[in-house]
């Protein structure tokens, strides 16, 4: 997998549709400039992250990760942004985004543009910036449950809800690439709400 500098590409159908008001929103699942993963962003104890939610090579591996116990860890369900938090003043959220290619943590901001562009920028030390445009693939994602115990909201009966599949979301490890086509219907979704992700969930603690 890769989630380096890709160049933009735009879906056919897109998420024109939706409203003015939801532009600014970021979460979402939203498709990589060179179309070879998914990644769902939601907020997430009141900072932005994202996760590997769909990946058109399934089976990927953390290999070049500098962390020799993370190195076969599966990047589907790896957290890609990491606790993003909004800008005072403007529609972009700051932190930091895992760069799978080189295994690197970069500092990076998020920018929607429009209802179905999200705006990625990183830069190693304040210089050397590039950036990529991803697609949206699946509509904005309403706060998590997780979200609201984590702030001391009521607690709910049971388990905290998945969040609804999105068109773009597969099987982590179909037969063929042919069963792994984005949006495909009866798919089960891997990832669900991925402010339950050990590697999000822990962060608040």
């Amino acid at each position: 997998m890769r989630l380096a500098i890709y160049t933009a590409i735009i879906l056919a159908g897109g998420y024109a549709g939706l409203t003015p008001a939801l532009a600014a929103d970021p979460t979402g699942d939203w498709r990589v400039a060179d179309g070879v993963a998914n990644i769902r962003v939601a907020q997430c104890n009141g900072s932005i992250w994202g996760a590997v939610s769909w990946e058109k090579q399934p089976g990927g591996r953390d290999e070049n990760n500098p962390d020799v116990s993370k190195k076969n860890r599966p990047t589907l369900g790896m957290a890609t942004l990491i606790n993003m938090k909004k800008t005072p003043g403007a529609e972009q959220w700051e932190g930091q985004v895992y760069n799978a290619k080189d295994g690197q943590m970069y500092s990076a901001t998020i920018t929607p543009v429009g209802t179905d562009q999200l705006e990625i920028k990183g830069c190693v030390l304040g210089f050397l910036c590039g950036g990529e445009t991803w697609t949206r693939v699946g509509p904005p994602i309403p706060a998590s449950t997780a979200n609201a115990m984590a702030k001391g909201g009521p607690k709910t009966t049971g388990a905290a809800p998945k969040a609804s599949p999105a068109p773009g979301a597969a099987a982590a490890a179909p037969k063929s690439a042919a069963a792994a086509k984005p949006g495909q219907k009866g798919v089960p979704d891997p990832v669900g709400d991925i402010c339950l992700l050990p590697e999000i969930a822990g962060f608040a603690h």
